[in-house]
């Protein structure tokens, strides 16, 4: 995929909605809150199927879907579907639910398992009852591109709708991919973001066997702990995050509030390994980001890491950061707080700098007690930071996948 074009020609991608739902709410405010409260969204699962699990922690939205949505929708959608659907129309009420071309109205959602849940859950069914048992509407409810074709059907968005899946970079690069259409004149209006809702026992034993995961279940709320020197690995997470983005023209000629600026991104594969990322190649995404945007590494106040909490991940990006704004840039992860959400977390990364930006106030990263020797970075460890005001004009998120999908987006403020 093309990295985002650049040139005075390129229609301004701004942004004018924003939604959420993760394990610390079920909105941008009460999510936004949680965080500057510095709260932790990470609990013990008391599930009957996580009882013979060897790691029994995650963080999940504890917000009742029904409460959200029609028994027609529940009964339809995958729980990843329902929770993108969610967030779009929280982001799309805070637009002003604005008026398009359907034509030229486009939906992008990513995520890195989709309807796994579903699939599961049916086959299970097969097994234990026989064909005639499995739902209808198992198929539907297992497609990757369920959430992104859901939400589409909901606001009537006929420009197309697209599912990268790039594991936990998809949000990320659903928002690149948007804001593309959007500068190359595609679309007036995009929806974008990620989702995912895999916790589960499968996902869970799979990354277990990798070593992927905290193991700190006796301290649920500890367990996450990006740039941390005794981390132990990822929280695994559910969530959606969403954003609309406009033609700067289009949401001007229609009075539209700007919450900011999709300024630059950029979207390379490391060709490397399956799951070990390349820190080069992670340099290499910031510094084609900036480029895109049109910046130097000095224009960038914050920087919102994926730091997932794993003992490698956490280091070879830390140095990446380090290589290519130097020591002294703010850096936060907000896992400590949430949890990984795969393909919901740059989505939500990105919701996170957007709110620092119109605030001023970056959310610390939660857990950390002695930072790793080996990271040189200026990691916020204060439950809330204020920047100081030439620091609010831009962030940059970064949101790295296995097989080495790597994507970068920079964000300015309104």
């Amino acid at each position: 995929m093309a990295n985002l074009p650049a040139g005075p020609a390129q229609a301004r991608a701004v942004v004018t909605g924003a939604g959420t739902i993760n394990p610390l709410g079920s909105s941008v405010k009460e999510t936004w809150e949680a965080l500057l409260d510095g709260r932790s969204g990470i609990a013990l699962l008391e599930q009957d199927w996580a009882e013979q699990l060897p790691v029994r922690i995650a963080g999940q939205v504890t917000t009742d879907l029904a409460e959200h949505l029609s028994t027609r929708e529940m009964k339809r959608m995958d729980r990843c579907g329902q929770l993108a659907l969610i967030a779009a129309r929280e982001a799309w009420v805070q637009a002003g639910a604005p008026e398009v071309d359907p034509e030229r109205f486009a939906v992008v959602i990513g995520s890195a398992y989709g309807g796994l849940g579903s699939t599961i859950e049916q086959d299970r069914v097969l097994a234990a009852s026989g064909p005639r048992k499995v739902s209808p509407h198992t198929l539907t409810r297992l497609m990757a591109n369920g959430p992104a074709a859901w939400v589409s059907i909901d606001l009537g968005a006929r420009g197309g709708a697209r599912t990268p899946v790039s594991a936990c970079a998809s949000g990320a690069e659903a928002i690149v991919q948007a804001a593309e259409l959007i500068r190359s004149g595609a679309a007036d209006v995009v929806i974008a973001g990620g989702v995912d809702a895999s916790v589960n026992d499968l996902v869970i034993s799979g990354f277990s066997q990798i070593r992927a995961l905290s193991t700190r279940a006796d301290e649920p709320q500890r367990a996450s702990r990006p740039f941390d020197a005794g981390r132990d690995g990822f929280v695994l997470a559910e969530g959606a995050a969403v954003v609309v983005l406009e033609s700067e023209e289009h949401a001007r000629n229609r009075g539209a509030a700007i919450l900011g600026a999709v300024a630059g991104g950029a979207v390379t594969s490391d060709a490397n390994d399956i799951v070990a990322a390349d820190p080069a190649m992670q340099r290499r995404v910031m510094q084609k980001a900036l480029d895109c945007a049109g910046m130097q590494p000095a224009d960038i106040g914050f920087v919102h890491a994926h730091a997932t909490s794993t003992p490698v991940g956490d280091r070879l990006e830390g140095q990446a950061i380090s290589a290519v704004f130097g020591p002294n840039v703010p850096v936060t992860s907000t896992k400590g707080h949430t949890g990984h959400l795969l393909g919901g977390a740059g989505a939500l990364a990105a919701v996170v700098v957007l709110e620092t930006l119109g605030t001023g106030q970056l959310p610390g990263t939660l857990n950390v007690e002695a930072l790793d020797p080996e990271v040189d970075l200026n990691v916020i460890t204060e439950v809330t930071y204020q920047l100081a005001p030439d620091h609010t004009r831009a962030g940059l998120v970064n949101a790295f996948g296995f097989g080495g999908h790597s994507v970068a987006l920079v964000l300015t403020g309104a």
